[in-house]
């Protein structure tokens, strides 16, 4: 019993049913004009029903239609927190214009379909009613009230128990018709497959936009943390004011940097009107060997070919792989001799880190980790290739990256 009766408590079963009652409108409206409705015919409500089809059908042609269908259809059709049923945060009905005639044959459909079931519910809603009324008119000894279905003999007080009957049965009816409209709008009021194909396609845009923010947070941050630990911990061992004061710089220097990063990615994910500040490229890369340096490893750097003619895109991602290698070397091998090479020829810009590798090291590289899988999507992302691996007793980082 609880179960039958849930319909009653369920707030989606009278948007549903009202939303029902609205699609009757229009033949109600048509009627009036012609034939009329004064005790129409059987006939006649088989006219009414036929009318309106071509209007709807002309209304279906144009593309705002389908949006204001689609938004009615979420708002009335599928229950919200009001109607205390999870699970449904998705109704799966577009609110999109029409962008083919597919979308508008379906609209066209969809709105004949809402037509006649809106008309029939108009209808049964108010024979039911005027049953009802008729009971209770019988209850208190009337005669019967209006062109009830079923005409009520005779009087008496225990026509008051049949009084929520045709009601109970009126509020079944409208919950299986809503339920049936629902599943209705998702088949004809359904995103089309150019909309899935747009919709993946925004997904995709932003999760390929959440893990280059990742990958930004990631490598501007824990290089500015690397080397404040590798910095702080130096100047400890050293007990050397001067060498303290350029430990205390360099930190200073590297936590302003990844600061202004961080500023930029947050505005970023604001979407403030203000355009952020200009990302670090491979022009700015002596920024990073001086940083490492100033931590303790010997850096031998060499750049041949014109850095100028790297194109934007890759010069910055350039820019990250190079601080994220440095940044892998300080914080598992410390400070060692460091060999980097970046070379630009007429296709390729070619970057290459090589250190020693003690075992600890080789451990804790070789598990890999968010650092090296970052520095190969960036150069995947590119079109590039990139090598993270031990070689010759050496820890090797090689990226290759297109210019075109």
């Amino acid at each position: 019993m609880p179960r039958l009766l849930l319909p009653l408590t369920r707030a989606v079963t009278y948007t549903r049913w009202l939303h029902l009652l609205v699609g009757s409108i229009v033949p109600f409206v048509c009627a009036m004009i012609y034939p009329g409705l004064t005790r129409p015919s059987p006939a006649d409500w088989a006219l009414i029903a036929v009318l309106p089809v071509p209007l709807v059908l002309a209304a279906a042609v144009v593309p705002e239609t389908r949006r204001a269908e689609g938004l009615q259809a979420r708002l009335m059709l599928f229950p919200g927190p009001q109607a205390r049923v999870p699970g449904e945060e998705d109704p799966g009905v577009s609110a999109a214009p029409s962008a083919s005639w597919s979308d508008r044959v379906r609209t066209g459909a969809w709105l004949v379909l809402r037509l006649e079931v809106g008309l029939a519910d108009a209808l049964v809603t108010g024979q039911l009613m005027a049953l009802s009324l008729s009971l209770a008119g019988a209850a208190v000894g009337e005669p019967a009230v209006g062109d009830a279905p079923l005409q009520v003999s005779g009087t008496g007080w225990a026509y008051a128990l049949l009084i929520p009957v045709p009601l109970l049965v009126l509020v079944a009816l409208a919950a299986g018709a809503g339920a049936l409209m629902a599943e209705a709008a998702r088949r004809l009021l359904g995103p089309s497959p150019r909309e899935r194909l747009a919709e993946l396609e925004e997904r995709t845009e932003r999760l390929l936009e959440r893990n280059r923010i990742a990958r930004e947070l990631h490598d501007s941050l824990g290089h500015a943390l690397t080397l404040a630990v590798v910095q702080a911990g130096a100047a400890r061992t050293a007990g050397d004011p001067k060498f303290t004061d350029r430990a205390l710089e360099t930190i200073e220097e590297s936590g302003r940097a990844a600061l202004e990063d961080l500023e930029r990615v947050l505005m970023v994910l604001r979407e403030t009107a203000r355009p952020p500040g200009a990302r670090p490229a491979l022009g700015d890369a002596g920024r990073l060997l001086d940083s490492a340096r100033s931590s303790g490893a010997c850096v031998d750097a060499e750049v041949t070919g014109p850095l100028e003619r790297v194109p934007g895109p890759v010069s910055r991602e350039g820019y990250r792989i190079l601080q994220e290698a440095l940044t892998n070397v300080l914080r598992h091998a410390g400070p060692v001799p460091v060999r980097v090479r970046i070379a630009v020829d007429e296709a390729w810009l070619r970057l290459e880190v090589r250190n020693p590798l003690s075992a600890a090291a080789a451990l804790a590289v070789t598990g890999g980790g968010s650092g090296l899988r970052g520095i190969r999507e960036r150069a995947a992302l590119l079109g590039g290739k990139a090598r993270t691996e031990p070689d010759g007793g050496q820890w090797l980082v090689h990226v290759d990256l297109p210019l075109r």
